[in-house]
């Protein structure tokens, strides 16, 4: 009887050991799920969706393996077809699964908030109060010690343009040097845009006739992927664009060079599209926006 009582205390022990030890382990595996890490905000985010894989691997895993071992260790016998012990309610119980489910969702919501907070990523003085973003733990120290870079960025449909005051340069290629505190000035020239970049974790709504200061600093040099996350029109899948990621001497050297090149009208893919099916013979009758005129750039990428 004492072996038995035993077995009992041990069996669901060892099993929420073996369930925890799994989800650990699945929520290790999530950091190889995502793009690589090139900005130092990536981290922060990569932990917190770590944490929630985690979280979600181990209610999932001690849900069913507490069905299997229910159905296999506690079923009933052969050509038993007795009704079970009658059960009015527990009120020890209700109040646990529900106080459990509460407390989570608190922990989720104030582990989130701290991200979002951490990563200081600042909108209008308006609508976002944040602290300042150079106090971030995430920012390496010597990103500190440097000058904050600051580059104006248009989105249109359907084309990114950015400005770098520095020098009066212009290109549809978004270049950054690496370890730097980066502020964009972001703006939309008619709609809404959406600046995402999936190997840094950053995404920000561009709202019209708002001009939003977005910050991060890149640290992984590389060529990455800028694409229009909210739905713009019928060209809105072709406004992507590359964003170089390079040690801030060769940032310079890029700068210096592309200024010294006489503006040109940049390449367009949406405005190419547009007009192969303006010059086709059979008519759809479906109206659609006229992309923007090809911005003049120094460096059209």
């Amino acid at each position: 009887m004492k072996i038995q009582k035993i077995l009992n205390i041990l069996t669901p022990l060892t099993g929420a050991i073996a369930v925890t030890i799994t989800s650990l382990w699945i929520g290790k595996q999530a950091y190889f799920w995502l793009p690589p890490q090139a900005a130092a905000e990536s981290q922060l985010i990569d932990d917190l969706i770590s944490f929630l894989v985690t979280l979600g691997a181990f209610i999932f895993l001690g849900v069913t393996s507490t069905l299997m071992y229910s159905v296999i260790f506690h079923r009933a016998v052969k050509d038993d077809f007795t009704d079970g012990p009658p059960i009015h309610g527990n009120v020890t119980l209700e109040v646990v699964w529900t106080a459990i489910p509460i407390l989570l969702v608190f922990w989720i919501a104030g582990y989130s908030y701290q991200v979002y907070e951490q990563m200081g990523i600042q909108g209008p003085a308006e609508l976002v109060h944040l602290h300042n973003p150079l106090a971030m733990e995430s920012v390496p120290a010597n990103a500190l010690a440097e000058p904050v870079e600051k580059i104006d960025v248009l989105a249109k449909q359907w084309a990114w343009v950015f400005h770098y005051p520095e020098r009066d340069v212009t290109s549809t290629e978004l270049h950054l040097p690496s370890d730097r505190r980066i502020r964009l000035a972001l703006k939309s020239q008619d709609v809404l845009h959406g600046f995402y970049i999936p190997a840094f974790r950053l995404k920000q709504d561009i709202i019209p006739n708002q001009s939003i200061d977005f910050e991060f600093t890149p640290i992984r040099p590389g060529q990455y992927r800028l694409t229009d996350s909210q739905y713009s029109g019928t060209y809105f899948a072709t406004m992507q664009a590359n964003v170089v990621v390079e040690s801030p001497q060769d940032y310079q050297q890029w700068l210096a060079q592309a200024a010294t090149q006489k503006p040109s009208p940049a390449k367009n893919q949406a405005a190419s599209e547009y007009a192969q099916t303006s010059n086709q013979s059979i008519k759809t009758g479906w109206v659609t926006v006229p992309p923007a005129a090809p911005t003049l750039v120094n460096s059209p990428g």
